[in-house]
Formats: structure tokens, C-alpha cells, sequence
């Protein structure tokens, strides 16, 4: 994965939500960030193949280390515990999916009726589910910070904002955060991989779902 990203585009309407935070070090000496990339790189190309060669369960703060051929100390220090090096590794599709929504051409970006955003937005989250499953598992935070974490407050207010604007009578952070629910990747594995749904189907669900909370007519 490249350790740096070309910046997002500006987002095109005030959303009020939390931006997704930098993952990498913001503090380093300016003569130290370009040594400091290459050793965030080289640490997530070293998880990356941990990953393609043992699952997501292979990755650990001491493998990572030994594959690097770095201190342990080191991967702490980059990422703070497991779950910041998992959340480092789905970084790329998630800004991706955010400027996609927050600036991006409709329906996903501004310029569609909200329920029409809603309908790609959930499409969208469960495609990257899909591809990045087993990793976005693995990288969600433990139960108390699970809804509080800056990625997912940003998911649910995009929600909350559009759900506000197709239904303004509702209670809808409220509702926003049961219309998550569709969209957990928990669920999305049980669904997926144990009762055998294709993903397909999930969003045809949250399409029907959409219609239904926004009071509007199914797509054709």
C-alpha cells in the first residue's frame, strides 16, 4: 500500500461530521517525515503479506516486527496497538469512500436527492465490505469504542445528515444509527459466510430499506 495518498478533493457541503484522522505520525522533524514514510510503508507492506500468506489473525504486533526486521517498540510507537495497524491498512479504500461521498459525483457525491445518496452510500460500504472483510473485522475497536471511533462517527453523520434532509420529522441519529446496522461488517459476515446470501442481495435489502425509511419509491 503507498504511504502517501494524493490529498481529498473538498468536500462540496457542509456535512458537520468528523473527518477521518491522519494515521500516520503528524508530529515528526520535517527532515525525518520522508524517512518516517518509508518506514510506515514498509511496516504495512510487511502486514500486507502477513495477511496474504496467514488471514488477518496472522498479524500481530511481533510478526509484523520480525517480517520488517524492526524492534517491536517500533510498531507500537507508528501505530499505537493491533487495531491502529489493522485501521492503517483499510485507510486507502476508506478516504477513497469518503471523497467519494463527501465531493464525488452523484448519486454517491452531492447533486442526487438524499435517498438516492443513501441508496449508493450503503451499496458502497457494503462493496468494500465485501473486499476487505476479513480485515475490517479484525480492525474493529473493542465494544466501548466501536460507535465512537472518528471513521464510524463519520459513516453515521453522513447518514444522519442525508436521513435529516429525505425525512426531517424523524429522530434521525437515531435512525441513522439502526440503518448502520444493515451495514456492520459483523453481520455482513454472518450473512455472507454463514447463512450463504450473496452480497448482492444486501444491498437489494438496504435498497428496500432505504425506500421504506424515506417514504420513496424503489428505483426502477
Amino acid at each position: 500500500m503507498s504511504a502517501s495518498l494524493p490529498p481529498l478533493p473538498k468536500p462540496q457541503e457542509p456535512t458537520g461530521e468528523p473527518v477521518l484522522l491522519e494515521l500516520g505520525s503528524a508530529d515528526d522533524e520535517p527532515c525525518l517525515r520522508a524517512d518516517a514514510a518509508r518506514n510506515r510503508a514498509r511496516l504495512l507492506e510487511a502486514a500486507t503479506r502477513l495477511i496474504e500468506e496467514h488471514g488477518a489473525a496472522g498479524v500481530t504486533m511481533e510478526a509484523v516486527a520480525v517480517a520488517a526486521s524492526v524492534g517491536k517498540g517500533t510498531v507500537f510507537r507508528r501505530f499505537g496497538d493491533r487495531t491502529g495497524l489493522l485501521t492503517a491498512l483499510l485507510d486507502h479504500s476508506a478516504k477513497q469512500l469518503q471523497a467519494a461521498f463527501l465531493s464525488g459525483p452523484p448519486p454517491l457525491g452531492p447533486g442526487a436527492p438524499p435517498a438516492d445518496r443513501l441508496r449508493a452510500f450503503g451499496q458502497a460500504v457494503l462493496r468494500q465490505a465485501a473486499d476487505h472483510l476479513e480485515l475490517q473485522l479484525a480492525a474493529q475497536p473493542e465494544a466501548a469504542r466501536r460507535y465512537s471511533n472518528p471513521p464510524q462517527r463519520l459513516l453515521s453523520g453522513h447518514v444522519t445528515l442525508l436521513l435529516r434532509q429525505a425525512v426531517p420529522d424523524a429522530d434521525c441519529a437515531l435512525l441513522a444509527q439502526t440503518l448502520m446496522g444493515h451495514l456492520d461488517p459483523a453481520l455482513i459476515h454472518y450473512l455472507t459466510k454463514e447463512c450463504g446470501m450473496p452480497i448482492e442481495r444486501l444491498e437489494a435489502g438496504w435498497i428496500d430499506l432505504v425506500a421504506r425509511v424515506t417514504r420513496t419509491e424503489l428505483p426502477q
